[in-house]
């Protein structure tokens, strides 16, 4: 097996948007940075295909009052995006915000449409929004020319399994997903943009894994690895929820122009009785299970009706669903005929999975010296990827100006205990593959820890997820890299899902 040692100053693992914004700020200070992505920094990520919302505070349209446009803020659905951060978290996102839009727009991002800022969905009406719409549908292509052009290593294809600690943080342990090697990670700081969590819970069709609203290689390696590492994390137990067509699991909810309704054609919110372009209808928003709640009393199903919506608003919806990475779902829309103004589209909640957080300040710190995080390890939101990406990165180039490099030698003992747990897996030949063992871990985790949740049953799903852990570990088969990687993710999840268990069991 291959053997391979990249040096940095600042690693980002994770090429999206939180990592290559981290690698820029840093390059730019002059450190030496390397950019580590399981996947391609070109497409990768939860804004890989595009976005068309971005949180932000522009002074020219909202006011030049901060405190006076965060507390109008808070009292809107956008706060959702800061749940258990902190005023000092929020301030430093508002703040900071106009500057990355800027930045953004001069890098070739639009972030004015027809010549303006445009606020639109995520609110209640009357509200103050603070959703700038932009056209993200090329933003990682140029955010990955941004990176190169200050001397960003970026190194694709290369899964980071393990931070390495020896009395500090001195790198990372990386599988290559198509060649046979395993790269060692020299780094004086480690920015964390790994994303999400995908796969811990069942999707709208079980077994089809690509069939879900954010990219399925998100499974929470950036808060196992820094578990693991030392650091704290925090709201392990609480789930994620969103809504969206019909067996089609998709973002962009707020980007549909209409009025949710039952079968007889009434508003399920009291929020809009008639399309609206400007602030959609937040329902689900408000009140995540919503879809679910009316389908289990028999009251459903829910329908998003966009009768009433003008051709030139319709016009405007599949512009910016374009940019929010829709492109799949509108050509779908297309092949069938559909049109929603026409024939209303049936909508359903999703499971997602946890909200659990990387613990971390304004500063983008961990509790854990040297290492940094920002993206969905911390909050939602494509903002706040690029926000605190960006101030990741200059902290982290800060940070390693003042410490030494590890010694060559410090990190021997892990790299073996990795290269045997490879090879131990690859020599498996009677046994499950890695979707056999991940269709079986979401069983437990609906089963035993999703909507319903008592001791009895976290105690019984604990015992489950266990057994099926070490029969795992014992048995599982990867016939080549790229199933060998999907394996170390499903050992990340089942990781997860015990510190789920854990978590829900101690909330009283």
């Amino acid at each position: 097996m291959e053997t391979q040692r990249i040096e940095a100053d600042v690693l980002c693992v994770g090429g999206g948007i939180a990592g290559l914004m981290a690698a820029i700020r840093a390059g730019e200070l002059g450190a030496k940075v390397v950019v580590a992505d399981k996947s391609n920094t070109l497409h990768s990520g939860k804004g890989g295909c595009g976005n068309d919302h971005f949180l932000c505070y522009i002074p020219e349209v909202h006011s030049k009052d901060l405190d006076a446009v965060i507390e109008a803020m808070l009292e809107t659905q956008q706060a959702d995006n800061f749940q258990g951060l902190g005023k000092n978290r929020i301030r430093v996102h508002m703040a900071t915000s106009f500057d990355i839009v800027k930045l953004w727009d001069s890098w070739g991002i639009p972030m004015k449409y027809q010549g303006k800022w445009e606020f639109a969905g995520h609110g209640f009406p009357r509200d103050v929004l603070f959703m700038l719409k932009y056209q993200g549908l090329e933003q990682k292509k140029v955010l990955t020319k941004q990176a190169l052009a200050r001397g960003v290593k970026i190194v694709n294809r290369v899964q980071v399994t393990d931070l390495l600690v020896n009395n500090r943080l001195i790198g990372a342990i990386g599988i290559g997903t198509r060649e046979d090697r395993v790269v060692e990670f020299r780094a004086k700081s480690i920015v964390l943009g790994t994303g999400g969590v995908e796969r811990l819970y069942p999707n709208p069709t079980p077994g089809l894994f690509r069939n879900r609203a954010y990219p399925q290689s998100q499974t929470g390696d950036g808060r196992i690895m820094a578990y693991r590492a030392g650091a704290e994390l925090m709201g392990l137990e609480m789930p994620h929820f969103h809504a969206g067509p019909k067996y089609f699991a998709r973002s962009g909810q707020a980007t549909w122009i209409g009025v949710y309704r039952d079968p007889q054609g009434k508003p399920i919110g009291p929020f809009v009785q008639k399309p609206d372009k400007k602030y959609g209808d937040v329902t689900p928003e408000v009140k995540k299970t919503v879809l679910a709640d009316y389908e289990k009393s028999g009251r459903g199903p829910v329908y998003m009706d966009g009768n009433g919506v003008s051709d030139e608003d319709y016009d405007y919806m599949l512009f910016w669903m374009q940019h929010e990475g829709l492109q799949v779902l509108t050509n779908h829309m297309k092949e069938e005929g559909i049109d929603h103004r026409k024939r209303p589209v049936e909508f359903m909640t999703y499971d997602l999975g946890c909200r659990g957080r990387i613990v971390s300040n304004e500063k983008a710190e961990t509790s854990l010296p040297g290492l940094y995080t920002a993206g969905d390890e911390v909050a939602n939101g494509i903002s706040n990827a690029a926000i605190f990406g960006w101030l990741a990165g200059e902290n982290a180039a800060t940070y390693a100006k003042n410490i030494e490099s590890p010694s060559p030698d410090e990190s021997g003992i892990k790299i073996a205990e990795k290269i045997n747990l490879i090879k131990s897996v690859r020599a498996h030949r009677d046994g499950p593959d890695w979707k056999e063992v991940n269709i079986a871990l979401n069983q437990i985790m609906h089963d035993y820890c999703w909507n319903i949740r008592s001791e009895n049953l976290l105690n019984a799903g604990t015992g489950h997820l266990r057994r099926l852990k070490k029969r795992t570990y014992d048995t599982v088969v990867a016939l080549n890299q790229h199933e060998l990687g999907r394996c170390l993710e499903v050992y990340k999840l089942m990781d997860l899902g015990e510190l789920v268990f854990f978590a829900a069991k101690e909330r009283k």
